[in-house]
């Protein structure tokens, strides 16, 4: 039989679609492994009282959303040995874990097997206490990535009752948070695994932040941050200027081949900003942006394995292989993905066997 030839602007529609279904996928964190069983995840939440935040400022109480994976394993004296905290990056929330595609199961690289996976969602992310969920609004104190992981070991070591982690992995914001577990807590852990990340702000990645959250704030609607209604028009430019980051210029050029494609293709991905609340990005993009640990690394005990995207834009090889070079013994690993930033996800599989070596 002689085979058809697709036509190739239904080939660009197609591919326009599944880009589309891969950012939507990454806004809501609901990207299925597709190599391994289905992964089930029960959230469940702590309440913490008088929470103080690294500027002063007391909440009287917070509500940490989390999930596990995997079976704990107790030494004599009723203690989990062997758990591991994996954090989410800036979409996202307990579910992350199912955007390592092949990577989470029993055998595999985050081997369920073997760990404990806590898997919170961080403070100013919904789900946990933000913004837009607390009842605050605008008048939820401004939080750092220091009152995100505090949070964290809140739940780990109080509420778990947990006294020493195996293991930190966190790609992208995650990534960020686990550079801080290791900062601020450096006996708490034996390894970790910081993904497709930074050790501070600075640069391009630092003005990306800055101008994306002054495209919210310009909208007249957001009233400093007093809205009624969702500031529409700032929060679709914020996610259409977002999104230029997150994947390479020759992927951009391949999926959009015309400049009304292009504007079309990143007009429908700002579709996605509606289920967003303009307070929780603006208030996680500063924490974001005040975050610097870089002159803690050199007195981090945790064995590290740093792992980048070399066509990463938002964290290029100069940021995560300044991680590596400060940190005491830390072992570096890359890997070419024309998805940029998006490939410490869906293609982090190619980092699978360094991994598991790095983890035996």
């Amino acid at each position: 039989m002689k085979a058809l030839n697709t036509p190739p602007q239904i080939t660009r529609q197609v591919t326009s679609i599944r880009i589309l279904m891969l950012l939507a996928a990454i806004l809501t964190m609901s990207i299925g492994v597709a190599s391994a069983q289905e992964i089930k995840l029960s959230p469940q939440y702590i309440n913490i009282k008088n929470f103080k935040l690294s500027t002063g400022k007391v909440l009287e109480e917070i509500k940490v959303e989390y999930a596990t994976l995997g079976t704990p394993k107790k030494n004599k004296q009723g203690e989990i040995t062997n758990a591991v905290v994996l954090c989410h990056g800036f979409s996202g929330n307990y579910s992350q874990v199912t955007f390592f595609t092949g990577m989470v199961g029993p055998g595999k690289p985050f081997d369920t097997a073997k760990y404990f996976f806590i898997l919170p969602t961080t403070l100013g992310s919904p789900g946990s206490s933000s913004p837009s969920v607390s009842g605050y609004g605008p008048k939820f104190p401004k939080y750092t990535v220091e009152d995100m992981v505090s949070a964290q070991f809140h739940l780990v070591n109080k509420h778990l009752k947990i006294q020493h982690l195996k293991g930190v992995i966190g790609a992208s914001m995650g990534g960020i948070q686990t550079l801080q577990w290791i900062t601020h807590y450096p006996d708490f852990m034996d390894w970790a695994i910081p993904i497709a990340t930074a050790s501070e702000a600075n640069g391009r990645a630092l003005g990306r932040s800055a101008a994306l959250v002054d495209i919210i704030k310009l909208d007249p609607t957001y009233k400093n941050g007093h809205y009624t209604e969702q500031p529409k028009k700032g929060m679709e430019v914020y996610f259409m200027s977002a999104y230029l980051w997150y994947f390479t210029h020759d992927h951009y050029s391949k999926t959009w081949t015309t400049k009304e494609e292009l504007i079309n293709g990143l007009k429908n991905l700002s579709v996605g900003s509606s289920k967003v609340d303009a307070n929780d990005i603006v208030w996680r993009e500063e924490a974001m942006m005040n975050f610097n640990v870089t002159k803690l690394l050199p007195k981090v005990k945790a064995k590290t394995l740093v792992i980048g995207v070399i066509e990463d834009e938002l964290f290029p090889p100069s940021s995560y292989k300044a991680i590596a070079e400060a940190i005491p013994d830390a072992k570096v690993f890359e890997y070419s993905s024309e998805l940029g930033h998006v490939g410490c996800g869906p293609h982090l599989l190619k980092a699978g066997k360094v991994i598991q070596e790095f983890l035996k």
